[in-house]
């Protein structure tokens, strides 16, 4: 389902400033905001890529060109010159935002990118998520893929984008090499089947800081320690730099549980869903991953849900039993108090 912003015309030219677009975003509560050529307008809306206006009208090499010149600094207008594309923090009114823009073979294109997170079990799903993702960029956007994994599970082939596809201890010793051979291979998405180890976790950070959109999946539970063990895997005199990074960067995690049905016909996919907003960033940077949750809870509006929610709705609805949603839950007793075990 296409979802547009409220009391925003379709305009028959783009609109004139990013500002305006960014503005759009932050009042629907997207999570990106994607400019390029021959496109139309496009937002990351609850985690789904979608035109924010399915009537506009494609952008030309002109129309984003102009809007580069509207907001980018003068010196990272002579970077983008010199080196085709720049990434840097830019602050409004709103909100403060990482943009990248890149000049293409088809003229420039806007886009902030980041990292998102897939988590979960050995099982749940993590892998069938992130290779959505993939062949949804693979359609939807003209870039260079390079997937990362042990093994490779789904065969992508090329539609829109080049997709590069390489196996760990096939192609390559580890991911940790895998990964610092990628950056060199000019990409703009990476797909990191699985972050085993500092090394590997380090670079993934710093890829999705330069510009690139990285994937990737851990084995953990939710968001919160999700964190908590990106976090502390760095030594504790890195781990206030490492919090900011992250941060800036992190664009959302999902983490997944499959859950025995009620009626024993296989089992449900059960998610709890973090998108990144300047309450999650403060929350990154002071070290407050506990505060997390309530974070979560309150944010529907901005696409998140939390695991707890999550299995007190299947359970409302007849499809997992109490028995399961009380062993899975957070927040044992209140969730005692729901299902009345």
């Amino acid at each position: 389902m296409i979802a547009t912003a409220p009391h925003i015309p379709v305009k028959s030219h783009p609109l004139g400033h990013v500002d305006e677009y960014l503005e759009v975003g932050q009042r629907a509560g997207a999570s990106d905001v994607h400019l390029a050529v021959n496109a139309l307008p496009r937002w990351r809306l609850h985690g789904t890529l979608q035109p924010i206006w399915p009537d506009a009208p494609l952008l030309t090499a002109e129309d984003t060109a102009a809007l580069a010149e509207s907001f980018v600094p003068d010196m990272y207008k002579k970077e983008l010159n010199a080196r085709g594309d720049s990434d840097f923090a830019y602050a409004n009114e709103f909100a403060r935002y990482r943009t990248s823009v890149v000049r293409q073979r088809l003229g420039i294109e806007i886009v902030q990118n980041g990292l998102i997170l897939a988590t979960g079990s050995v099982g749940t799903g993590k892998s069938t998520t992130l290779a959505a993702m993939v062949q949804q960029i693979n359609t939807e956007r003209r870039d260079h893929i390079i997937t990362l994994e042990d093994p490779i599970e789904y065969v992508i082939k090329s539609k829109n984008c080049h997709v590069s596809q390489r196996e760990v201890f096939t192609h390559t010793d580890s991911f940790a090499t895998a990964l610092r051979a990628s950056l060199r291979e000019d990409p703009d998405i990476i797909m990191v089947g699985e972050m085993r180890d500092l090394e590997t976790i380090s670079l993934a950070i710093t890829a999705s800081e330069t510009g690139h959109l990285v994937l990737a999946t851990l084995h953990t539970g939710n968001a919160s320690r999700t964190l908590d063990r990106l976090l502390d895997v760095f030594p504790a005199d890195q781990q206030e730099q490492i919090r900011v990074m992250v941060s800036e960067s992190l664009r959302g995690i999902i983490s997944h549980q499959l859950v025995p049905r009620a009626d024993g016909a296989g089992r449900v996919l059960a998610l709890e869903i973090l998108t990144n907003t300047p309450a999650v960033a403060n929350v990154i940077r002071e070290a407050k991953t506990y505060m997390l949750p309530g974070i979560i809870q309150t944010g529907k509006k901005q696409g998140m849900r939390l695991m707890d929610d999550t299995l007190i709705d299947l359970y409302d609805r007849g499809v997992i039993s109490a028995e399961e949603a009380y062993a899975r839950a957070d927040q044992k007793q209140l969730m005692r108090q729901h299902v009345g075990k």
